[in-house]
């Protein structure tokens, strides 16, 4: 149904800004991390069309005892392509990348309102709920890969 693959950086910006930043500039969906050694993007596409996105970077979270971690960042899909496993199918894909590269560790800053799709994807939730200025509530989610 879907083609899931790697894809450069500049794809997901239209996405981050349409879904996650609307309200900021489009040079807020730029982050640091995109090109970061060891970087990955994920697209999923429907009939040609990018319809949903997710970024991965190699990042230690500090209450975590794994050595090698992953961070999930940015993840979106468009609203009129939700709820058709798109997204699922872009972590699937990311995962099997980690776990080729021997990471046995994924971690993310959740939205509050995205909390139960990740926990469907077998996230669990860290810590308190804190803010993420200028977003707004946030959790730490993380998934053991192996």
């Amino acid at each position: 149904m879907f083609e899931v693959k790697m894809i450069n950086p500049e794809m997901t910006y239209a996405i981050r800004h349409k879904i996650l930043r609307p309200h900021q500039s489009i040079e807020s969906c730029k982050y640091t991390t995109d090109y970061e050694e060891g970087a990955f993007h994920v697209g999923a596409f429907y009939k040609g069309k990018l319809i949903s996105i997710a970024s991965f970077c190699i990042e230690k979270h500090p209450d975590f005892q794994f050595e090698k971690q992953y961070r999930l960042r940015a993840m979106a899909t468009l609203e009129e392509y939700r709820k058709l496993g798109a997204g699922k199918a872009v972590v699937n894909f990311a995962e099997s990348i980690i776990k080729e590269r021997n990471f046995d560790f994924l971690w993310c800053k959740a939205r509050t309102t995205a909390q139960g799709y990740y926990e469907k994807l077998g996230f669990r939730t860290y810590g308190e709920v804190f803010d993420y200025p200028p977003i707004g509530p946030h959790i730490i989610m993380y998934k053991k890969l192996r």
